[in-house]
C-alpha cells in the first residue's frame, strides 16, 4: 500500500469513528470540559453500560484519556484534530450547562461550575 493510499484509510477510520451521533455528541460534550460517565449517560438519555462502551471505543483510537479523580473517572480529548474537525462540523463549542438530576460534582454545584 502506498503513502497516499495508507492515508485515505487513516481518514476513512476517523470519519468512520465519527459517524455514529453517540459518539459525536460525547466528544461534543468533552470539548467543552472533562466530563465523568455519569454526566454523559444524562445528557444523552443512555445506560452506562452504553455511554462507557463508546468511550471505550475512542479511548481505543487514541482520541480520550480517562483521568481518575478521587471516586469519578473524567475523559478528555486529547487529540487536536479531532477538536478542529468538531469544530468545522459542529461550529464553535457551546457553554457548559449543568444537566438537572446528574449526580456528577459539575452539575451538583460541588465544583462551582455550574453554581
Amino acid at each position: 500500500m502506498n503513502q497516499r493510499s495508507s492515508g485515505y484509510v487513516a481518514s476513512a477510520a476517523v470519519f468512520q469513528l465519527l459517524a455514529h451521533a453517540s459518539r459525536l455528541h460525547i466528544l461534543d460534550e468533552l470539548r467543552r470540559r472533562p466530563a465523568c460517565v455519569c454526566h454523559l449517560q444524562a445528557v444523552l438519555g443512555r445506560p452506562q453500560a452504553y455511554v462507557s462502551q463508546q468511550l471505550r471505543v475512542l479511548r481505543e483510537a487514541g482520541v480520550v484519556v480517562d483521568e481518575k479523580d478521587g471516586l469519578n473517572v473524567y475523559y478528555r480529548i486529547v487529540d487536536g484534530y479531532i477538536l478542529r474537525l468538531l469544530e468545522e462540523t459542529l461550529g464553535p463549542a457551546e457553554p457548559v450547562q449543568c444537566v438537572a438530576g446528574c449526580p456528577c460534582p459539575h452539575c451538583t454545584g460541588s465544583t462551582g461550575c455550574c453554581s
